[in-house]
């Protein structure tokens, strides 16, 4: 068995090892990482020798931890990504390198239709019939666009979002609402075979599918972290937030909007930011949670977007592409039949 497990602005920790009746024999870490003193290395290969071959990351990671001498130290690595490394050994999972990618940054549609090719990319990847793909959006009018739970009429102020002319639209993936103003956000979608987070955590694959997007970032002078669960901030403030669905088809759907540019008395009277939501937050006023792309770099849009596409093709060697006839016809279908529909928006009231 062999798995692969690059952390998250860390270091990449490689584990061989074999299963013999139901256990863990034999294994090797092995990685870039840092580790003191040198014998701890022999540490980390016994505490795995013998641990049931069922055993899920959480017990692997404790049994890391147990058995390492207390003196020793771990640096870009951690006991939880050595079990998510011999997780992912257990699966089929792949990495990066294993896909062709295809970039997509098309000319703007509309906000359901963005929510619908998210449904239909990301059904096509886990079937076979895309290449995997980042897509950044442009956008035609601005929407609110909420979360697959969460209810229309605690989230959205309605007079507001007339006012502003902002779209309601509910999307497939879980968390929270986003008030995106055209010409104002940077919005990406991933569209991933599930064989490539296949071990990892929820949340340890949104930091995963996100790593690139931070040395993106780091490049034009923004000192971008992941903050569990979802959130890509730096210390100025937040940037921005990622979501997930993982589909029937075995396609993974990762996206994320990023503040260009804010008005913060805009997003308050649009959105219905309670007290509760951001009680854990240790400020008074939600508008100071974000700060935008904007005012941190000083590059226009364009060149901020440029730039994490020329990250992520440097990394993972990326193909220009597009949205194909048929895939937008099937995605157009898909906003009549359920987008554009009361029932979707209003399937949480």
């Amino acid at each position: 068995m062999h798995g692969e497990y690059k952390v998250p602005g860390g270091k990449l920790v490689v584990v061989d090892f074999d299963v013999v009746d139901g256990v863990i024999r034999n294994p090797r870490v092995a990685g870039d990482f840092f580790l003191e003193p040198d014998e701890a290395l022999d540490d980390l290969n016994r505490a795995l020798e013998g641990l049931p071959a069922a055993s899920d990351a959480k017990q692997i990671a404790a049994a890391v931890t147990k058995g390492l001498r207390p003196d020793a130290v771990m640096l870009g690595f951690s006991a939880d990504a050595v079990a998510v490394a011999v997780r992912r050994g257990m699966t089929d999972a792949t990495t990066w390198s294993n896909y062709e990618w295809e970039l997509v940054h098309d000319p703007a549609v509309a906000p359901r239709l963005h929510l619908a090719l998210d449904e239909v990319l990301a059904t096509r990847v886990g079937e076979g019939r895309r290449k995997p793909t980042l897509r950044f959006w442009e956008w035609e009018e601005s929407a609110v666009v909420i979360g697959s739970f969460q209810s229309v009429r605690n989230e959205v102020d309605p007079d507001g979002a007339e006012r502003y002319g902002f779209e309601v639209v509910r999307r497939i993936s879980g968390g929270g609402a986003m008030m995106m103003e055209k010409g104002s956000v940077v919005t990406y979608s991933l569209y991933v075979p599930a064989e490539l987070v296949q071990g990892m955590s929820f949340a340890d694959s949104y930091a995963f599918l996100d790593d690139w997007v931070l040395q993106g970032l780091r490049s034009i002078g923004v000192e971008a972290t992941y903050q569990p669960l979802n959130d890509i901030a730096s210390p100025a403030g937040k940037i921005g937030g990622a979501a997930q669905k993982r589909l029937g088809s075995g396609g993974v759907l990762h996206h994320v909007t990023m503040a260009y540019d804010l008005d913060n008395e805009k997003m308050l009277e649009v959105l219905r930011i309670g007290r509760e939501k951001i009680s854990d937050k240790g400020i008074a006023s939600a508008a100071k949670r974000v700060d935008p792309l904007r005012s941190q770099t000083g590059l226009p849009r364009a060149e901020v977007i440029e730039a994490l596409k020329q990250t992520f093709t440097g990394l993972y060697g990326a193909m220009p592409g597009s949205v194909t006839a048929d895939e937008l016809a099937e995605a157009e279908e898909l906003v009549a039949s359920k987008f554009s529909t009361r029932e979707w928006l209003y399937r949480v009231p």
